[in-house]
């Protein structure tokens, strides 16, 4: 690892666009490495503020943490660009292809393990705000990557197409609340939180049913 590993967050703005609907967001694009090499978590809305956060590293992955328009934005020019492999779990295909038609991706898979700075993330496959939503674990440095999954004050939404609130409680109680409890979530819109400020709340979000 050269230089201390670090977590840059980038705020971008923008539409979410899903089932004839549109919502302004802001969307929280996670750059995660050392002085050399950075992962893109997520390419939202606005290209520029996240090239200046990479500030010429060498990017050895775009992963999208799913398939809505607000976390793939810029996902295949920045690969291009920055000559970056895109990463997209292919339960999200349908979604993917609503904003890239035809354009091409490589597939994430559970528990697949990518190398950057020295650490490894880990994918979580954690289906339920959409099929193939996917989480980053990170063990060594004690963070998670939830995109859309968990957010401070509960599950991602429910209510679109490709959703489904079982699913995405299974996911969470299965799949992210089993991490420690010291585990810091960096969520994909909002503030981040902990898996131990989360978990005591599990049956309230299940009796609420959002």
């Amino acid at each position: 690892m050269s230089g201390q590993f670090r977590i840059d967050r980038v705020v971008t703005s923008g539409v979410f666009e899903l089932d004839g609907g549109t919502w302004e967001v802001d969307n929280n694009v996670w750059v995660i490495g050392d002085d050399d090499e950075v992962v893109i978590v997520d390419a939202a809305h606005d290209r520029g503020p996240i090239v200046e956060a990479v500030d010429g590293r060498n990017v050895t992955a775009v992963v999208c943490t799913h398939g809505h328009n607000d976390h793939v934005t810029f996902a295949p020019q920045l690969g291009r660009e920055l000559q970056a492999s895109v990463l997209v779990h292919p339960g999200d295909d349908p979604l993917w292809q609503l904003t890239h038609p035809g354009q091409s991706y490589e597939k994430l898979t559970d528990e697949q393990r990518i190398a950057v700075a020295g650490t490894e993330i880990r994918i979580i496959h954690a289906p339920g705000h959409s099929p193939g939503s996917v989480c980053l674990y990170l063990p060594e440095v004690d963070a998670l990557f939830s995109g859309d999954t968990l957010f401070f004050g509960g599950p991602g939404a429910t209510g679109r197409s490709y959703s489904d609130f079982p699913t995405i409680i299974g996911s969470i109680r299965e799949r992210l609340l089993t991490l420690p409890a010291h585990t810091r979530v960096y969520t994909g819109h909002g503030d981040a939180t902990t898996i131990g400020t989360e978990a005591p709340h599990l049956e309230e979000w299940i009796a609420r049913g959002h």
